[in-house]
């Protein structure tokens, strides 16, 4: 795909925008003010795969622990900035890597400019996040309530009042809950913005259906070339965000490596019991590092075609099934019982 070419930004040493490789975003749901536990949910999210780490900072408490997280921070920290610009200034001098804030609740120029003046004397790039919940009242009865246009609208005077001070590394977020409407909205942002996307649909759900959301719209705009950095947000622990994150873009060719997982969905002609065994299957191969394909199909359809496609495959039977490896059949009458570990022992030792 054609990907939209923005401008480059730098968090933490990693790029965002520009052509760089598309990031992965989360949020710690620890209370910021207690730096071990903040410092332990990061290290358990970067060896998940998260490229970068928010934090929430709704306090001075917050704020005055973010000296000790940024001296072990194992990945850029980005401070979430809401209502008091204090809190912003603080942030940029504890060292974070970026600030996220919202139009509209910063208060007067002059605080905005503050924050702004203390962000470009550390070289931290700002996100101005905007999202349905937080449109200005003006906006909402201009546009009848919370659109596309009102989304872009609000943040266009963001960028612009930034601007206004001479500030212009910024990374924009426009997001609503609503899948079409945030698919809409970035669509309209990427024709009138060059500053990098960060994409996500707000406050998607549980696990299950915030996932399917997410997928959905993230995935819609990444095949069309939108988006520079992503969330995935889901009422979940945040490992989840970054697994789903991960897998979005490995669905959009955008990431390599891990592990690709086919299966095939079952039908009359299956006659071993599938389900349970990919289940299993995909459980045991989840922590596993390797950029190679397995496949599990149930019946001689399809079953050995695409195990032969694969680079470790099960190609099921009445009962039993035959393993592949690279498009070769090592291994046949392997009773049913037998199938996963005969397989993992295929994987684990090649």
């Amino acid at each position: 795909m054609k990907r939209d070419m923005t401008r480059q930004i730098d968090v933490g040493g990693v790029a965002v925008g520009g052509g760089a490789p598309v990031t992965v975003q989360s949020m710690c749901n620890t209370p910021t003010r207690d730096a071990q536990a903040t410092l332990e949910q990061m290290r358990r999210l970067r060896a998940a795969g998260c490229d970068i780490i928010r934090v929430a900072v709704p306090d001075m408490d917050a704020a005055a622990a973010l000296p000790a997280i940024m001296a072990q921070a194992p990945m850029p920290v980005v401070a979430d900035i809401h209502f008091d610009h204090r809190l912003a200034i603080a942030a940029a001098e504890a060292g974070v890597d970026a600030v996220r804030i919202n139009p509209g609740n910063i208060g007067s120029p002059d605080r905005v400019r503050a924050v702004a003046d203390a962000c470009k004397a550390r070289g931290i790039p700002i996100r101005v996040g905007v999202n349905t919940g937080s449109l200005e009242k003006g906006l909402l009865a201009k546009y009848g309530g919370p659109t596309a246009e009102a989304l872009v609208e609000s943040a266009e005077g963001e960028i612009e009042a930034l601007r206004a001070v001479g500030f212009e590394n910024v990374a924009l977020s426009v997001k609503a809950s609503d899948v079409g409407l945030t698919v809409a909205a970035y669509r309209l942002a990427s024709e009138r913005f060059d500053c990098p996307l960060h994409v996500g649909v707000t406050e998607a759900g549980t696990s299950y259906g915030g996932l399917v959301n997410s997928a959905v719209g993230i995935g819609a705009l990444l095949m069309e070339g939108i988006g520079d950095t992503i969330r995935v947000s889901l009422t979940a622990d945040p490992a989840e965000e970054v697994k789903a994150g991960l897998a979005i873009l490995r669905a959009c060719g955008l990431r390599k490596g891990g592990v690709r997982f086919v299966s095939c969905p079952t039908c009359g002609r299956t006659k071993i019991d599938l389900i349970p065994l990919a289940q299993q299957v995909e459980q045991r191969l989840s922590g596993l590092d390797r950029d190679i394909t397995v496949a599990v199909m149930g019946c001689e359809v399809n079953g050995p075609g695409e195990a032969r496609e694969a680079d470790f495959g099960i190609a099921g039977g009445k009962g039993f099934g035959s393993l592949f490896v690279k498009g070769r059949v090592v291994r046949t009458k392997v009773p049913e019982a037998e199938l996963l570990d005969g397989l993992m022992e295929l994987i684990e030792g090649t």
